[in-house]
């Protein structure tokens, strides 16, 4: 399955979300409940002392929010110079808050301006879905193990068409359509992903950090708002509901995003 969009739309899609959204985590994703239980997610597994790219950092929200909880060195890189020009003005914002330090530049993650095995932990968080096709998301993969250190941690945060489908078929369960893959995303196949880095990384745990979470809101409240007609906006990641889900322990596949850890052997 391939984005509908092609190379360039996606760039102007994300070159506009830059200008729309400024410094808000919208500029990347609007559910900011899955983009905090992220940062979690992923904080879990950097220490402090390492060295980290984060790859796509679109206004550098997640990557500053990772210097607050960990003393690690962190490059953010973005291909869209607007997202740069935000993120560098946020690092201002969080003077004397960081616990390490934070620089961002303009960067691909198909051809990373980076050294061989500069790293210790490699972030990426939805930029693979947003390549547009499996060859550029091979490249983009490839770039980011080159530039991780032997042993180091490539984290991968992306939406998975395994996730999708299950998420999809609960719902048909219970008459509800299918949530559609926006056009500008081509979601990873797992099972490909976990192939084309085998012999290359080890992969240590794919974590389904957000499936309660998206049981609660893209199941059960769409249900429940049918049900009671209550003038409920389904769509607002700032609703206590979602508050409320995004709290509660993880269970079950059924979060299109998961966390993929693999390690470089």
């Amino acid at each position: 399955m391939t984005a509908q969009f092609g190379e360039a739309e996606i760039r102007e899609f994300w070159n506009k979300q830059a200008i729309e959204h400024l410094q808000s985590p919208a500029a990347s994703w609007s559910d900011i409940r899955v983009i905090e239980m992220e940062i979690a997610a992923i904080s879990s597994h950097l220490n402090d002392g390492d060295h980290v790219l984060d790859v796509g950092c679109a206004n550098g929200f997640s990557s500053v929010q990772f210097a607050t909880r960990r003393k690690v060195q962190l490059r953010g890189l973005d291909y869209v110079p607007q997202m740069i020009e935000e993120a560098r003005r946020r690092v201002e914002q969080f003077s004397g808050k960081l616990k390490g330090s934070v620089e961002f530049d303009v960067g691909d993650i198909t051809d990373l301006p980076e050294k061989d095995e500069a790293y210790d932990k490699v972030v990426v968080i939805r930029v693979l879905i947003n390549l547009g096709n499996w060859d550029r998301q091979k490249r983009g993969m490839q770039e980011c193990v080159r530039v991780l250190r032997r042993g180091g941690t490539l984290l991968l945060s992306e939406a998975t068409l395994q996730g999708w489908d299950r998420l999809n078929r609960l719902r048909a369960e219970w008459g509800l359509p299918d949530i559609p893959i926006p056009p500008f995303n081509e979601y990873l196949d797992q099972e490909k992903v976990i192939s084309e880095l085998a012999g290359k990384m080890s992969l240590l745990e794919i974590s389904n950090f957000a499936s309660t979470y998206y049981v609660g809101t893209r199941v059960l409240k769409p249900l429940l708002s049918k049900t009671t007609k209550a003038p409920v906006d389904i769509a607002d990641p700032n609703a206590e509901w979602n508050r409320w889900f995004s709290q509660l322990p993880a269970a079950g596949d059924y979060g299109t995003q998961k966390l993929f850890v693999f390690r470089k052997l």
